[in-house]
């Protein structure tokens, strides 16, 4: 119930100023199917006027024999009034039987479970959200113990068996142990098929089972009522935790979510006994839970990869880099829900953050200055290559030199003889010259750095005077020089 001034708010918004209900609801804080009983529920479900058909004579044929036959299909229908003279289409009766047909209510017996003996998980979808370039699922793994219904919950960006699985850890973790008998519906990542009573689990949580101790148990087909706790811990978590919540980030989501958890969901009242709160009661079951193993199950997703030619690996929509030297190699990935590990057998040579933007380049500076190291060794090996990495100018030079008909060689040689005399500074600031003045050829950088009094020393070749090289020239002492001049000056001048 709400305060008849609230409603008279809501019917003022609505009917006075136009609001739609969405809006009143979010403006007072109140849920919207409040709203549409605040202004008159039978304004959004109608009574169905039916008109007259050439059924309506049959009407009570169609009732009593549905009466009595709760399960006979319209086809049957149809034909029984075809031969007592009805000629309409069968769309008419299907849709008389829709709404004729009587659906038994079926009734359901109160669930009783011994404390720390189950546990119910499953996943609820909060849409999307934008990350980066990317538009990623927003999913919350949710585990409720039933004996409890202390919860745990985590959102994810999927729902893949990594971060299924990683919800399970985590829950144990959060409770301190596990449950004996763990109960899911018929979602792929617990059960894979079935066919009657038999069953084929996802290997992977039988792998998990196996390490925790617990029995994986799926509801029967169509029977969600069987985890009703999880079910009513999902709608509130939508009602409690998620309405008008904003974050930025996932973590601050899952911290906003947990801080609830203990703040909010674990404080009210247990179901049981109103006098004890969840957070009481779980405290209580934690004695009874199995204990957790010595380590962890690991719930990273592992793949193989290789980069035919880039230092590369593409994983999830996003390249991550590894070290030139494992280029072409057979590696393997290691991705959990922060981080990526690259390894190259049992050997790691790469760890990344994880991304979940798409399109992104992940890159280690080690890797691509490893990559430059490689490239400019390669370089040096050739003439034009140790040219352009010390004057990156003379790329386009030789280019346009090459367009006018020039000889490459010709012109390589030439600029590399200017290298060596004048140096890469004086060579740099020449060859942007002769690019701005339109004249590409080496012949117009050695006249520029005549022009502009650049000129260095020539270097001494004794390439043919090899004995030369061994000659030790011992410099004078100044000193010496002094005293010649100053016995110079005392020397008397001739008489004439």
């Amino acid at each position: 119930m709400i305060d008849p001034e609230v409603r008279v708010q809501i019917r003022r918004y609505f009917y006075a100023e136009h609001w739609k209900v969405g809006t009143i609801a979010q403006a007072l804080g109140v849920h919207p199917d409040t709203v549409k009983r605040a202004i008159e529920v039978e304004r959004f479900h109608r009574a169905e006027q039916l008109r007259a058909t050439m059924l309506d004579p049959y009407l009570p044929l169609v009732r009593q024999t549905l009466e009595t036959h709760p399960r006979l299909r319209a086809t049957r229908l149809h034909q029984m009034l075809e031969d007592r003279g009805f000629r309409g289409d069968i769309q008419q009766v299907r849709r008389v039987v829709a709404r004729l047909r009587p659906r038994p209510q079926e009734a359901f017996l109160r669930l009783h479970v011994f404390v720390g003996e189950q546990a119910q998980v499953d996943w609820a979808s909060f849409g999307t959200v934008m990350v980066g370039r990317a538009r990623r699922a927003l999913s919350c793994f949710v585990m409720t113990l039933s004996w409890s219904r202390a919860l745990y919950l985590e959102f994810f960006f999927d729902q893949t068996m990594e971060n299924f699985l990683r919800g399970h850890v985590n829950a144990f973790a959060s409770f301190h142990g596990s449950a004996r008998i763990l109960l899911y519906d018929n979602l792929k990542s617990a059960v894979l098929e079935r066919r009657g009573s038999l069953i084929h689990f996802n290997p992977r949580l039988l792998e998990l089972a196996g390490h925790y101790h617990f029995e994986p148990k799926p509801c029967q087909v169509r029977a969600g009522n069987q985890k009703g706790r999880v079910e009513r811990a999902i709608r509130f978590v939508r009602d409690s935790y998620w309405a008008a919540r904003t974050f930025t980030t996932l973590e601050e989501c899952n911290r906003q979510a947990l801080k609830w958890r203990d703040e909010v969901a674990h404080q009210r009242s247990w179901p049981d006994d109103r006098n004890r709160t969840v957070a009481e009661v779980l405290a209580e079951e934690r004695l009874r839970l199995l204990p957790l193993p010595m380590h962890e199950f690991s719930t990273d997703r592992v793949v193989a990869v290789r980069s035919a030619k880039t230092i590369y690996v593409r994983f999830d929509g996003n390249d991550y880099s590894i070290p030139p030297e494992a280029v072409g190699r057979e590696l393997t990935l290691a991705a959990s829900d922060t981080e990526v590990r690259i390894l190259d057998g049992v050997r790691e040579i790469a760890r990344h953050r994880r991304s979940y933007n798409r399109q992104e380049m992940v890159l280690d500076p080690e890797h691509q200055q490893a990559l430059l190291r490689t490239k400019r060794k390669a370089n040096e090996s050739t003439r034009s290559g140790r040219l352009e990495l010390v004057v990156p100018e003379s790329a386009e030079l030789l280019q346009r030199a090459f367009a006018d008909g020039e000889s490459a060689p010709h012109q390589i040689a030439h600029l590399l003889q200017l290298l060596d005399r004048y140096g890469a500074r004086a060579m740099r600031g020449a060859v942007r010259e002769a690019l701005d003045r339109n004249t590409p050829r080496a012949a117009s950088v050695e006249f520029l750095l005549r022009q502009s009094n650049r000129t260095a020393p020539l270097p001494l070749d004794l390439r043919r005077h090899p004995q030369a090289e061994s000659v030790e020239v011992r410099p004078h002492d100044l000193e010496t020089y002094d005293e010649l001049a100053q016995r110079h000056d005392e020397d008397p001048e001739p008489e004439s």
